[in-house]
This record gives structure tokens, sequence and C-alpha cells, in this order.
């Protein structure tokens, strides 16, 4: 059972929310470049000193915008990952969700997509804080594959760092404006449940996972 938090805990929470909010509002209006440490404190109606306590330095702020930005996408992959009668539609729906909020946040938040490409190219905990949970929901809905015969054997964590790997133009937010030739969200998906998929012909059998990181770089070592 939870502890209920003190007066002061909730006090203290709602402080730095109130602090979070007006950074959105900043970087959202003039990018999180352009706004400094006093910006947020006079929005926030507090005193730049005040604000050091919550946050201890204009990093710190920012990954913490950035985790709140990136957990509404993990979690946005979570519920649809619940929905669909099939193992192919849980992840069709999540890898779709996560491609979506990216496009959304790019065409009418400029400012705060750009934040959150600079927190993945520059590895910031919260980026990888994020890859890992993408890694988990698509883990989780291949290993029920297989147990309903649906997908191919294999480890599940391997076959979902291959999924997310090939699907990295469509779900990393520093990929989706490029405009490089590449098939389309619905071509892709289709070609990746092809290989997921019990019948294919493909064969999992060796998989080394060389880089971990935001950008999921993997290198197959394939037996034949």
């Amino acid at each position: 059972m939870l502890k209920a938090q003190t007066p002061r805990q909730v006090g203290l929470s709602c402080t730095r929310e109130r602090i979070m909010q007006a950074a959105i509002r900043l970087y959202r209006e003039i990018g999180y470049r352009k706004t400094t440490i006093a910006d947020v404190a006079r929005d926030a109606s507090m005193s730049p000193a005040n604000l050091y306590r919550f946050y201890p330095s204009r990093r710190a702020l920012e990954e913490a915008v950035v985790t709140k930005l990136l957990e509404e996408v993990s979690a946005a992959a979570a519920s649809a990952a619940r929905t669909g009668r099939s193992g192919l539609e849980r992840l069709n729906n999540a890898l779709r969700a996560i491609s979506r909020m990216h496009e959304d946040r790019l065409a009418n938040n400029v400012r705060l997509h750009e934040l959150v490409v600079a927190a993945v190219q520059a590895n910031w905990p919260a980026s990888l804080s994020h890859a890992d949970r993408l890694r988990g929901v698509v883990r989780s809905i291949i290993a029920a594959g297989q147990a309903s015969g649906e997908f191919q054997a294999g480890s599940p964590i391997a076959l979902a760092c291959c999924l997310l790997d090939a699907m990295d133009a469509y779900l990393n937010p520093s990929r989706i404006k490029a405009t490089a030739v590449r098939p389309a969200f619905n071509e892709m998906i289709s070609f990746c449940e092809g290989a997921l998929s019990n019948a294919a012909s493909v064969n999992v059998a060796s998989f080394q996972v060389t880089s971990i990181g935001v950008n999921l770089r993997y290198k197959s070592v394939c037996r034949t």
C-alpha cells in the first residue's frame, strides 16, 4: 500500500510541476535554446534561486521536460498495445501510436520536438529510459504471440530489437522529418510482420546485440 504524501510533499510536487509547465510553455513559444532559468522562474512566479532548489541546473529541467514528453509517448504505445485481437494488430497499433505522436509534435509543437530530438541524439538518460520502455512493450507482445503460436520462435528481446531497428525511421523523432526515399509505414510494418510470423522462412538462429542505444544498432550473426 502506497504511503500517503505529507502536505509538504504535496506542495513540493505541485511546485515542481508548476516549474515544468512554465518551462514547457516557454520551450513551445521560443525554444529551449533561448529559454533561460530566469525566464522560467519569472513565468513560474518565483526567484531563480528558489527554482534551483527543485532543478539544480538548466539541463536538469530540460531532462525533466523530455522525460515527461517521452513518457507520454511510451504510455500511448502501452495503451495501444492492449488493443487488437492478435499480436500483429497489437504491434501495428503500438508502433503506429509512437509514430503518430512524434509526427503530431513535429507538426504542432516543433520547438518541443527539437528538444526531444536533441535529447535522443545526445543519448540523454530520459531518451535511453524511453528506448528501454519501448523494447519492453514490444518484447511483451512478441512473447505473447510466441506463446500462442502466432510468432516464430527465438529470443523475444532479440526479435523486438530487430523490429525496432527496422522501424526506426518511423519511431525515432530525429528521423521523422527525413526526406530520404523509404517505404510507407504500412509497407514497412507489413514486411516486419511477415518476418515475425510463424509461417516465415526467416530463422533467427543467433543474435548479438552490439549496441543498445537510442538508435538501436544491432549486429546479427546468422547460421546457414
